[in-house]
């Protein structure tokens, strides 16, 4: 018997808690993380990695339930705890800048989320090597930040650094690819360059449809994209 305060109870109440949070059952991943949270706390120490594991989880649950002040508050003890746990430049210190970038997304505070992208970028990028799945992650956030801004020449740059990385170390038929595919189209139909977007989407279409499947969220949603460009051009036709 290890008895209710052992770590390994605490990360078996972690395991439970994520099971929940699958389900969407977000009250009860949030009571199990706590349960976690409390055990971490008290046998590993507050400045124990594995609490600050359990705070980023935690405020996970906070952005899942749209608590972004909450969220904000645990991403950033869980970011005290790994730059003095693991250092300012391990990515795991980078990985809670990107979720506290994405908090700031959602509010509309895109300065700040460009900070923290940036920030995540540049240590991720020199911990893990400039074609990494997860630098072509950050990438994409970037690029995120910058079409929400409407500085859509940026976007594109930023999108395709994401995507030669992920054409490399991914390959053109990764739904990941295909993702930024996907994402790249919806700049330039921003731009009412819908030829290129119907051409980006067509090729998100067909990694999804291979990949993920007609009825996928994804495959639906881009041949939904391309069906509305091809009626904008239609109509604009009809028009002259």
């Amino acid at each position: 018997m290890l008895g209710p305060e052992h770590p390994n109870t605490g990360t078996t109440y972690n395991n439970i808690a994520a099971v929940y949070e699958d389900q969407g059952e977000y009250g009860k991943a949030l009571e199990y993380y706590q349960k976690a949270l409390a055990i971490r706390e008290k046998m590993l120490g507050p400045e124990h990695p594995s609490t600050g594991t359990t705070y980023n989880n935690i405020a996970g649950i906070y952005m899942d339930q749209g608590e972004y002040g909450k969220a904000l508050e645990c991403y950033q003890k869980a970011l005290a705890i790994r730059e003095k746990a693991l250092g300012s430049e391990h990515p795991d210190t980078g990985a809670i800048y990107n979720n506290i970038a994405g908090i700031y997304m959602y509010q509309g505070e895109y300065g700040k989320a460009l900070k923290c992208y940036q920030k995540a970028l540049a240590i991720i990028e020199k911990a893990l090597g400039p074609e990494h799945p997860s630098t072509g992650t950050t990438y994409n956030n970037i690029a995120a930040v910058y079409e929400n801004q409407g500085k859509y020449a940026k976007a594109l740059e930023y999108y395709q650094k994401d995507l030669a990385i992920s054409e490399r170390t991914l390959g053109t038929k990764h739904p990941d690819t295909a993702i930024t595919y996907s994402n790249m189209a919806g700049v330039y139909a921003e731009q009412g360059e819908y030829d290129k977007a119907i051409n980006y989407y067509e090729d998100a279409l067909a990694v999804f449809q291979e990949k993920l499947g007609s009825r996928h969220p994804n495959t639906v949603y881009v041949r939904d994209q391309i069906e509305q460009l091809r009626n904008i051009k239609g109509t604009a036709r009809d028009q002259v």
